[in-house]
């Protein structure tokens, strides 16, 4: 890779000096590096760190300098562009990021100068909200979609169907639909199952069920989820993708969820497995 254009999360420490330490080492050996506007922007009325339009087409490749948000919330701006990402972490835990340590920024920056790395493609999930029989919203995310309620305590209800079929009723704080990816996220929190990031499945995870016999529900990724929104009426809900956009719910609505046809795709440049990594990140927990 000849060509890098690197998306900063400026409100991290360091991030700004590792940008420059970035393009310094790579423009030295020749290639052409690109550091983004280091401001959030506007886009789909939320606030964000990338501007599609500024990423060139010759870009082949992405650094992301920041934790886990700023590499999700890059992959869902320049989704569609198939733009290999790389994160080097300046946040916490970082379960996507592959650079943590300043010592091993340059090897990593090297290996992608030289080709050395492989290529990962993280499934999607695509959500759309409808009211009354008419779309209303639709956005994708790389981690997950998540029901939940606004400013209130009180119990949110939906109904769930799956291809179709009715599969189980929940009586919870909300619900999160995750991918592989974002199995150590939110889901994670909530008590679901941690999954192999490279497998085609989602899973279902209610928040906090009013029900004793509650528990996650892993589907194939060819499945289609209909989740019916059945109240309360005095309490505001959400559909929230990646914990970066939202759309407002009402009972009535019906949100469809379904595995994206845009993949992430993330570039590796360690030999270390999924489990190896797992237990590292708890082990700093």
């Amino acid at each position: 890779m000849k060509y890098f254009y690197v998306i900063m999360n400026p409100d991290k420490k360091g991030a700004r000096e590792t940008a420059e330490q970035v393009r310094e080492f790579l423009t030295a050996r020749g290639a052409v590096c690109l550091i983004g506007g280091g401001k959030k922007v506007e886009w789909q009325s939320e606030k964000h760190y990338t501007d599609s339009a500024m990423v060139p087409e010759s870009t082949e490749c992405v650094i992301t300098l920041g934790g886990d948000g700023t590499l999700i919330q890059a992959a869902r701006d320049l989704s569609g562009r198939n733009l290999p990402i790389l994160g080097i972490n300046r946040g916490t835990l970082g379960y996507l990021t592959q650079v943590s340590r300043t010592e091993d920024m340059e090897s990593a920056l090297l290996a992608l100068y030289n080709d050395d790395y492989k290529l990962e493609e993280r499934m999607m999930l695509s959500g759309n909200a409808f009211r009354e029989g008419k779309e209303i919203y639709r956005d994708i995310a790389l981690n997950e979609i998540v029901i939940t309620r606004g400013e209130y305590l009180k119990m949110l209800q939906f109904q769930v169907f799956v291809n179709g079929e009715f599969l189980t009723e929940y009586r919870a704080d909300g619900l999160i639909a995750a991918t592989p990816t974002g199995s150590t996220a939110y889901n994670l929190s909530a008590g679901g199952p941690i999954i192999a990031p490279d497998s085609q499945m989602l899973v279902l995870t209610p928040i906090c069920s009013h029900a004793l016999n509650a528990r996650s529900i892993v589907l194939s990724a060819e499945d289609r989820i209909s989740i019916e929104i059945m109240g309360p009426e005095d309490i505001s809900q959400a559909a929230v993708f990646d914990g970066d956009s939202a759309v407002q719910l009402l009972p009535g609505d019906r949100m469809e969820l379904k595995r994206a046809e845009i993949k992430t795709i993330l570039v590796k440049l360690k030999n270390l497995s999924f489990l190896d990594n797992l237990r590292n990140k708890m082990a700093g927990i």
